[in-house]
């Protein structure tokens, strides 16, 4: 794969190596911090919300329906999404607990744990976020990538970012707020960030009820697309064909673990 610079890659290629090694249903998106109002607008084709929305719709947007969205703090209607972005202050109001006691959670002391626990970015540090296809490059060095996709579809993801460099990868589950383990942790600590979505990306967010997310630096996109392309060649690929239950499996083992098969 083609790399520009460290920064700058070919977004059409690496769209068309997801879909074909993935065959993924829902666009793979890029996301941007900018230190201005100003700067995010001058993305081509940005699109300004008219009325408040959740964060999680503003993603649903870019991915489901190719817009390029821009977002403040004002285009949010909810703290918790503002907060976890950095776009609003994590305060003592949010770390309290309050809003989420006898909601998702049976005491004030539980809610306001849920809170602690999750990954944010730092409030004050950019002043607005544009999220846009990976595929129209209108954000040529986005911050990280989200990719929606199947249990299937990421463990082959995973697969391809552990072919070289392995690493045993952790990822935490917040429950409700599930962005904190997606987004909101791959933007704060730069690693890849998988998660299962939460009631509110569902139901205001669109995404499907068999979908999982990778929130992933493009570095490491590209090192997780050239993996895939190296177990490919291996026959391991996507979609992956099951052999049969109650099938004789050493036939299919056989050219994958000559040494460890056992004879018949």
């Amino acid at each position: 794969m083609e790399t520009v610079s460290q920064t700058e890659y070919n977004w059409t290629e690496i769209a068309a190596d997801l879909q074909d090694l993935l065959r993924l249903k829902a666009t793979p998106v890029g996301m941007k911090k900018y230190a201005s109002t100003e700067e995010m607008e001058a993305v081509p084709k940005i699109r300004r919300p008219n009325k408040r929305y959740l964060f999680d719709q503003i993603v649903a947007q870019s991915v489901r329906l190719g817009f390029t969205m821009g977002v403040t703090a004002e285009d949010l209607a909810m703290k918790q999404c503002g907060a976890i972005l950095g776009l609003m202050p994590q305060d003592e109001d949010f770390y309290s607990g309050e809003a989420m006691d006898g909601v998702w959670f049976g005491t004030r002391e539980d809610s306001a744990k849920h809170q602690e626990s999750l990954d944010v970015i730092p409030y004050g540090t950019y002043k607005a976020l544009a999220i846009s296809p990976l595929a129209s490059g209108r954000i040529q060095n986005p911050d990280i990538c989200l990719i929606y996709g199947t249990p299937g579809q990421m463990i082959l993801l995973i697969n391809g970012l552990q072919w070289v460099g392995f690493k045993k990868f952790e990822w935490s589950v917040s429950g409700e707020s599930s962005c904190a383990d997606s987004w909101g942790r791959a933007l704060a600590t730069g690693e890849p960030s998988l998660s299962i979505p939460c009631y509110a990306e569902r139901r205001f967010g669109g995404v499907l009820d068999e979908e999982m997310l990778m929130a992933i630096a493009p570095a490491d996109l590209v090192k997780g697309i050239e993996g895939m392309k190296k177990l490919s060649r291996n026959g391991l690929r996507y979609p992956i064909p099951p052999v049969g239950i109650q099938a004789d499996a050493t036939e299919s083992l056989a050219p994958i673990y000559p040494k460890w098969v056992q004879p018949n």
